[in-house]
């Protein structure tokens, strides 16, 4: 069967500043991070181990071109840009992005940018990160500037990619930086976040760009193991902590009523001030970026809660190992192509059908070299991965969602935060020795598919 796309569908690839470019001057977490604890960070390869794209930044928008990429999302980095945070611009910085923005246009290649994708400046983290709205008015201030620097070219801005990772890896989880476990911080967090958001889009709004201003989320459908009332209840808390906490503000310019309500039955609010309503209200966005790589799902607790231990999310719900389900075992991520769908009729059906497109969905898989056939990786599980993915988007389409692209993680293979080179997902292998980059078979897939716009499949 055939699957064929909209006109003038975005097809594209995702990554970011500090997974890609390397040679940096302005240190981040991730930079502090390393250089404390090299044993959080797989085989010890930390960020300074990149795909040098700040060196090959021409020849790789070149293969861009060659994949029949229309669009290319990556970030700007903060620290780079303003070493540290707040102070002089980095003119070498400037001269680096514009040559990236102007080559992609040149090549045809839309450039979509993220302004903040998990690199905060250690410079701003000093004073406590997010937890500091002194660093919330310093990151406005680098919107600003960023706007103001190369608006003109870039028409698809984003505030911030998966901003409920640094909440949960760095503030409950402890697998970011600054490692801590404490929920009343990390809301705390969220909420900045939310207020840094906010700010960005009111610069750009009064700036009259042409463009227009969103952000990314990774979203997670929540599914309950059953319809028992406890297990819709557990999957229902899950989506409001991890989807709706930012899905609301930016789309409809509130939290929702049942979230604020149950953190503050706990005690677990943030500190907000009056005038923060007004602002929240004013972050509404012009194009959602979904991030979709696994569903959640849960069920009801089958113990009772430590009273001892610290608050948690999971205070309210159990993780739920569906029988039978398909697993990408590299990563211990289910496979679930349908939630691309039910993500997408969500957003239709209850958030005004805004429009959105896929910023990422992706497959990890380690020791790729086992696929070598005749020189070249023969990753034919992401070909299914990502034609699957595909055929549920095309349904959400055919029934009305206003879906405007898919971009695929990633392009080439890159440095993934603690897992380093662990898995790999790009369409170009890597070559960490040489840096020589070799297109993978889901490559020439998605470059025939691109072109085509349309894929058959059985």
């Amino acid at each position: 069967m055939k699957y064929a796309f909209p006109d003038n569908f975005w097809w594209g690839s995702a990554s970011s500043a500090l997974q890609t470019e390397g040679a940096r001057e302005g240190e981040t977490t991730w930079d502090d991070w390393f250089a404390r604890e090299p044993n959080r960070f797989h085989n010890g390869v930390g960020p300074q181990q990149t795909s040098t794209f700040y060196q090959h930044w021409k020849t790789d928008i070149q293969l861009l071109k060659q994949l029949n990429h229309n669009s290319f999302r990556t970030s700007i980095s903060w620290a780079r840009l303003i070493p540290d945070g707040i102070g002089e611009v980095n003119p070498d910085a400037v001269d680096f992005y514009n040559q990236v923005i102007d080559e992609l246009n040149e090549q045809g290649i839309t450039p979509f940018i993220t302004l903040f994708h998990f690199d905060m400046p250690m410079a701003m983290q000093e004073i406590g990160g997010w937890e500091n709205r002194d660093v919330v008015d310093a990151y406005a201030r680098y919107a600003q500037i960023c706007f103001e620097l190369f608006g003109d070219r870039v028409l698809h801005w984003f505030t911030f990619n998966e901003p409920i990772v640094p909440v949960e890896g760095g503030y409950l989880y402890d697998f970011h930086y600054p490692n801590v476990v404490d929920f009343r911080r990390a809301a705390t967090v969220a909420y900045h976040t939310v207020l840094a958001h906010a700010k960005a889009v009111q610069a750009y709004r009064a700036g009259h760009y042409a463009g227009e201003i969103g952000i990314v989320l990774n979203l997670t459908p929540s599914y309950p193991r059953s319809q028992n009332p406890a297990d819709v209840k557990a999957a229902h808390v899950a989506d409001l902590m991890f989807n709706r906490s930012f899905l609301d503000p930016v789309l409809r310019g509130e939290y929702p009523a049942d979230q604020v309500a149950l953190l503050k039955s706990y005690d677990q609010l943030p500190a907000c001030k009056p005038e923060d309503g007004f602002l929240i209200a004013e972050g509404k966005i012009d194009l959602l970026g979904i991030n979709y790589y696994q569903p959640r799902r849960v069920k009801c607790r089958d113990s009772a809660v430590n009273p001892q231990a610290p608050f948690m999310p999971e205070w309210f719900f159990d993780s739920y190992e569906m029988p039978g389900r398909k697993m990408n075992p590299y990563r211990g991520w289910e496979i679930y192509a349908p939630g691309i769908y039910d993500i997408l009729i969500n957003l239709r059906d209850n958030y005004g059908n805004p429009r959105c497109f896929i910023s990422e969905n992706g497959m990890g898989v380690e020791n790729e070299q086992r696929f070598i056939e005749n020189g070249q990786i023969n990753d034919q599980y992401r070909i299914e991965f990502i034609s699957e993915h595909l055929t549920w988007l095309h349904k959400g389409i055919s029934e009305g969602c206003n879906c405007l692209g898919y971009h695929m993680w990633t392009f080439i293979d890159n440095w993934s935060w603690c897992n380093a080179y662990k898995n790999r997902y790009g369409f170009i292998q890597l070559d960490l020795e040489t840096q020589q980059r070799t297109i993978k078979k889901s490559g020439e897939w998605f470059a025939a598919t691109a072109l085509n716009n349309s894929f058959e499949k059985e």
